[in-house]
């Protein structure tokens, strides 16, 4: 009994010391691939982060480029991470959907069938991300996320999950589907950012506001494709941005819908002459039916709108003015990323 006793007296005396973690503060972690910062990769600095943090924590990134799938798992929340330079400070991976997976991402049933079989599946278009953010209440500032895949096949660098995320002055950079908007219901705000890709480099279900951002096209394709789910008011909203291209782009759509209803919006925008007359695509002609592609007054040589598809629709002023930030990311919650 006494032997008992002293090993729960021991353990109590313990618990003090795994429950402490000097980095549950709201003091900055610093990243740095040279070795100067606490940690050399963004994701080790992650791990260290309290589960839904009631404080605002920052990590700092040191420039430098750092090769690296990252996820922020859903249980954090309250981080901002910020690079020291943008264009130097660089999250970046390869992968693309036609690479045959690693053993490692196969289900443990299947494993031994598929490897007696020599067959490989392919990674595929959602597990080819180099940043994956599943956590609400997150920020990016100040950095770059690329896939700098071979164009093989869709090459994802920003993958989205989580609700109230915000991106300021950040890079995405690649090739087809650069950044994927993936949850439903989910609001996103695009602050002085550039984004470059190829083929429906945009897309996805969530709900996105672009503004006064750079949108890059490589080649003549389609710069989004919106999936908004039907019962959800507002897709896509880019203001006051402007789209610019390579110089061999010649035939470039604002979007075409990967699903029914998607809804896309740009409005006080700059368009190259690169955009096509008709504007939009449907990719599939019943989708005509139900796509909410909108504009307003936008300017350019590719701001024409007499010759616009006949489903597509311009705003009225009156309506116009009801596009606002307070309005498209209303919620009980009352967030505003400008505040």
């Amino acid at each position: 009994m006494k032997q008992l006793l002293t090993t729960i007296l021991a353990l109590l005396a313990f618990m003090p010391m795994l429950a402490a973690d000097k980095y549950d503060n709201p003091d900055t972690i610093v990243v740095a691939r040279d070795g100067t910062g606490q940690f050399r990769t963004v994701t080790d600095a992650i791990e260290v982060c309290r589960a839904f943090m009631d404080y605002h924590k920052v990590i700092f990134v040191k420039k430098g480029t750092y090769k690296e799938k990252v996820i922020m798992p859903q249980w954090l929340q309250n981080i901002e991470i910020c690079g020291e330079d943008r264009d130097q400070t660089i999250i970046t991976y390869d992968d693309h959907a036609n690479i045959a997976m690693d053993g490692n991402y196969w289900p443990a049933q299947l494993k031994q069938q598929l490897l007696a079989m020599g067959d490989r599946p392919k990674l595929g278009t959602f597990r080819s991300f180099t940043v994956r953010v599943d956590a609400n209440n997150i920020t990016f500032k100040n950095i770059t996320i690329e896939n700098n895949a071979a164009r093989l096949g869709q090459a994802v660098a920003l993958h989205t999950q989580g609700d109230r995320l915000t991106f300021i002055n950040c890079r995405f950079l690649g090739n087809q589907d650069t950044v994927y908007t993936g949850m439903p219901g989910t609001r996103l705000y695009f602050k002085d950012c550039y984004i470059e890709g190829t083929v429906d480099f945009i897309f996805g279900p969530s709900t996105a506001w672009f503004e006064q951002c750079h949108i890059f096209c490589k080649s003549n394709s389609y710069i989004t494709a919106a999936s908004t789910p039907q019962e959800i008011m507002y897709g896509y909203i880019f203001n006051k941005c402007t789209v610019t291209t390579a110089p061999e782009v010649t035939k470039l759509y604002l979007g075409r819908p990967w699903r029914d209803y998607g809804y896309t919006l740009f409005m006080h925008c700059s368009l190259p002459a690169a955009i096509r007359p008709e504007g939009w695509h449907h990719w599939q002609v019943e989708r005509e039916k139900t796509a909410r592609y909108l504009e307003f007054e936008n300017t350019g040589d590719g701001a024409a709108t007499d010759k616009r598809v006949a489903w597509s629709r311009q705003l009225t002023k009156k309506e116009a003015k009801e596009i606002t930030l307070e309005n498209v990311f209303k919620r009980a919650d009352e967030w505003n990323p400008t505040f």
